[in-house]
């Protein structure tokens, strides 16, 4: 009699080949270097930044906008060269999407100005009109919670020290809080005057949009 003839024996001789098969061939290549490319000029981000992408997956921003540009003409043209697996290799979790209810934003970085998006923010309807974003102005009034930004980045594994995050949070907040600051009239017509020295959620959703894109853009320029 043969193993076919044993129907358990043979369920379960199956079921470990395939197992098997699957480690080997999906698990195991998971982990291999040459399946995580990571590029010198792409960056992790700062505190302020991861703290901005955390704001931005709260509000469920990636449920509209898509942050992976394709290998297609028509991307190109529009979002810019198309998305490489190397400037991902801090993103956990990825946020690629598949719905671009809102455009592509995964080369939105240094498009345009810190006011430009402190406006948007406030009011969408007053820069695209007929957009269906709804208006995030209420960030402004958030002081921005760092209570924990040290540890994400350990557990991200970013590498940062406790000195260099709160450095980090310092410059950032001096840079917005600053009179020179280029985008200041912007950002005070959304934030209330008690949190106009203090770093709001705006701020490092600001942050986090502006990181978009911006490393690819120095990594192709210096091929």
């Amino acid at each position: 009699m043969g193993i076919t003839s044993k129907p358990v024996v043979f369920a379960i001789l199956s079921a470990a080949v395939i197992l098997i098969g699957t480690t080997v061939t999906v698990f195991i290549p998971l982990f291999m270097p040459s399946t995580q490319p990571v590029s010198a000029y792409i960056k992790p981000y700062t505190a302020v930044e991861q703290e901005g992408r955390d704001i931005y997956m709260r509000e469920g921003c990636n449920n509209c906008h898509t942050q992976t540009v394709r290998p297609l003409r028509t991307e190109v043209l529009r979002y810019g060269e198309y998305s490489k697996p190397e400037e991902f290799a801090y993103d956990r979790p990825f946020l690629w999407g598949s719905k671009r209810t809102g455009p592509d934003l995964n080369r939105v970085g240094g498009k345009y100005p810190d006011s430009w998006h402190y406006t948007h923010f406030k009011r969408p309807q007053g820069m695209f009109e007929k957009s269906n974003m709804p208006p995030y102005f209420w960030l402004a009034k958030n002081r921005l919670d760092t209570s924990y930004s040290f540890k994400k980045t350990t557990v991200l594994g970013y590498g940062y020290t406790e000195a260099m995050v709160k450095q980090q949070l310092e410059e950032y907040r001096a840079k917005v809080a600053d009179e020179n600051y280029p985008s200041k009239e912007s950002r005070n017509v959304v934030t209330p005057l008690e949190l106009r020295k203090e770093l709001t959620e705006m701020d490092a959703l600001v942050a986090y949009i502006q990181k978009l894109g911006r490393d690819v853009k120095s990594m192709e320029t210096n091929q």
